[in-house]
């Protein structure tokens, strides 16, 4: 759907006149980028050097290409709000163009969204149940996962249940993740909602094996009663180097603007059973002014019927590319095992200490880059604080049980992992 048309949808203007694509305004030059060097990489982000910033896949700082990207899009569009970018008359289909060539997935199967919390608000607001059927969640999964769901239970009727998947985080096992859901199935569950890494403990969900786990079950099912895999998938996103092929699963939420380190307020809704969902938003699609105009429903749901419509912060959209592009000139996998051995080497430093007990599982199997922690004596919050005067940049769980929390990725360093160990043992 072109920007065009929804301007004449919404105005009666006709066909706009094409637009201009350069303005005098120029971002300025991005640093000297070589993919191959992690401190060429970290060079391309403005962060304060004085500061070990494991706090930055909360709201991530965007890249050097990024910032330019935006700047460019904002400059064009505030000298003249007519602007496309050049050569594309469909700039949101390039967006998905971009994230479909990351997941591995199809361009038609992208929703655009602003956030995780957007997607999965989306998908279960959206999610049609017949009666009978239920939902199978976790006790660990997030605010936006479990008052979705109670949402959708409170429009529907149906009942949702929780299911733990561990008790010590420290310890969990992929046997008992993948049985405990196994366990919690009812012959009509229709959706199963999980997070990949869980942001209360650092815990990686095993998510193929939860998928083959259920692809076992669904074999003597109805296709109307096929359990769902539901996964909020913004701690792995970026961080880790799988596609949904490797997932399994049928749906996927995620923001573009944490382990991605791409424009704040995007993200994607991924899936590949999209009939089983009523859009929630009205979309300003193709598909969604031709229906309107001509009086009648759409006659199925798409991914882009499911976009929310409405005009955006298109500047930070339409730089979702060159964030994937960033991305992928570096490495999914080179990402992935950079993520996951600095955080290895932060859990060992940290398990050494007398004065921490480790949540998170030292084994990059069952974690990501989300390293959690409890300090004796020493509440996270106060803990946060105090790291942050030793110039190292931490977060807390936002749960009833809170950790101390960090994050390695792609702008943390060895030495900086070392920082932070010696950082902590020092918070007595």
């Amino acid at each position: 759907m072109t920007r065009q048309l929804n301007r004449r949808a919404l105005l009666g203007a006709g066909v706009l006149a094409g637009v201009a694509a350069c303005t005098s305004a120029t971002p300025a030059p991005s640093p000297s980028f070589d993919p191959r060097g992690w401190d060429s990489v970290r060079a391309q982000f403005a962060l304060d050097p004085k500061l070990a910033q494991f706090a930055a896949f909360v709201l991530a700082p965007a890249p050097a290409p990024v910032r330019a990207a935006i700047a460019r899009h904002r400059a064009a569009l505030d000298a003249d709000p007519e602007y496309l970018p050049p050569g594309q008359d469909n700039p949101d289909a390039t967006v998905r163009r971009a994230a479909a060539r990351h997941l591995g997935a199809r361009e038609q199967d992208v929703a655009l969204t602003d956030s995780t919390t957007m997607g999965l608000g989306l998908l279960y607001s959206g999610i049609r149940l017949l009666p009978g059927q239920d939902v199978l969640t976790t006790e660990h999964d997030f605010l936006a996962t479990h008052e979705g769901l109670r949402l959708l239970a409170e429009r529907t009727g149906a009942r949702v249940r929780r299911v733990r998947l561990y008790d010590d985080p420290a310890r969990a096992s992929a046997d008992r993740i993948v049985s405990s859901l196994k366990a919690g199935l009812r012959p009509r569950t229709r959706v199963v909602a999980v997070t990949w890494v869980h942001s209360s403990t650092g815990v990686r969900l095993p998510i193929r094996a939860i998928a083959d786990m259920l692809a076992e079950v669904n074999k003597g099912r109805d296709e109307r009663d096929r359990a769902l895999l539901c996964v909020d998938g913004v701690h792995g996103f970026g961080a880790m180097a799988d596609q949904v092929d490797d997932l399994g699963c049928d749906f996927l939420a995620s923001g573009a603007h944490k382990w991605l380190f791409g424009p704040r307020g995007t993200g994607i809704l991924w899936g590949r059973a999209w009939d089983a969902l009523s859009p929630v938003i009205t979309s300003f699609s193709e598909a969604s002014f031709e229906s309107w105009q001509q009086g009648t429903p759409p006659k199925a749901t798409t991914a882009e019927l499911v976009t929310p419509g409405g005009f955006k912060a298109f500047e930070h959209r339409w730089a979702m590319p060159d964030a994937f592009a960033f991305h992928e000139a570096i490495g999914a996998d080179r990402i992935q095992r950079r993520t996951q051995e600095l955080a290895t080497r932060l859990k060992q430093g940290l398990a050494g200490l007398a004065n921490v007990k480790l949540a998170t599982p030292v084994s990059p199997e069952l974690s990501a880059g989300v390293v959690c922690c409890a300090v004796d004596g020493l509440n996270p919050f106060e803990a946060v604080d105090r790291l942050r005067q030793a110039g190292i940049v931490a977060s807390s769980t936002p749960y009833s049980q809170s950790l101390l929390r960090f994050g390695t990725s792609i702008v943390t360093t060895p030495e900086q992992a070392d920082q932070a160990v010696k950082a902590v043992a020092a918070l007595k």
